[in-house]
């Protein structure tokens, strides 16, 4: 069995939820009470967030290759990074990396394309949602996304770093954000929303909210 490494800690809330799917998904798959191995690197967020804010690709892509270059004397074979919003340098990180590395983006894409599903919004940090990479892979297989309208996004943005990411989940911030889809399902017609940032699918549990999808990637990833 290969092993897998997982750039994790971006944020921790959903590096644990993480963990936890693997083994589920292991447990329901080959229930013989074996475990899978991997590494977990659990790196500093703000460090990302930094060079985000700063607009340094480059330097976002290398931070994470230097993290990365630590799992394979670990053991790992192929590898994850455990986020949405780092895949907006995957293309690099991928061509650089000493092991595979399998994207959250297109995992993702591949299974609202299993569903034939045909628009979805998009859910995510700022970063996520008004950079272009998840709509590129979409595209590709026919897919739309529609974002959030600013002042939607600015709040969503706001809620992920100063709530989700410390592990704060408020009834009124669900709602809230509900009512976001609820208003992209009027305007816009769409079908699902997908979680572009893993820490939404711990306050938006469920798979649909009337009517709409709640595609979490994550454990799509998984």
């Amino acid at each position: 069995m290969k092993t897998l490494g997982m750039i994790g800690g971006v944020g921790p809330e959903s590096t644990i939820d993480y963990y936890k799917n693997i083994i589920a998904l292991h447990r329901e798959r080959k229930p013989d009470g074996h475990y899978p191995q991997f590494v977990i690197n659990s790196i500093d967020l703000q460090k990302g967030i930094d060079f985000l804010e700063a607009n340094n690709l480059a330097g976002m892509a290398d931070f994470l290759l230097s993290e990365i270059q630590k799992l394979p004397p670990a053991g790992a074979d192929f590898g994850i990074i455990a986020a949405n919003t780092p895949h907006i340098v995957f293309a690099e990180v991928k061509a650089r990396s000493p092991i595979p590395f399998i994207s959250i983006v297109e995992a993702s894409r591949d299974y609202a394309k299993s569903r034939n599903f045909k628009r979805l919004a998009l859910f995510g940090t700022r970063y996520t949602m008004r950079a272009d990479f998840y709509q590129k892979v979409f595209a590709r297989e026919g897919i739309e996304l529609v974002v959030p309208e600013p002042k939607d996004q600015d709040y969503i943005h706001e809620k992920y770093f100063a709530e989700l990411v410390p592990g704060i989940f408020l009834p009124e911030t669900r709602e809230n954000l509900l009512a976001i889809a609820d208003r992209m399902k009027d305007k816009m017609d769409i079908e699902g929303v997908l979680l572009a940032g893993t820490e939404l699918a711990l306050i938006l549990r469920g798979e649909s909210h009337n009517g709409v999808a709640l595609l979490d990637t994550g454990k799509i990833h998984c």
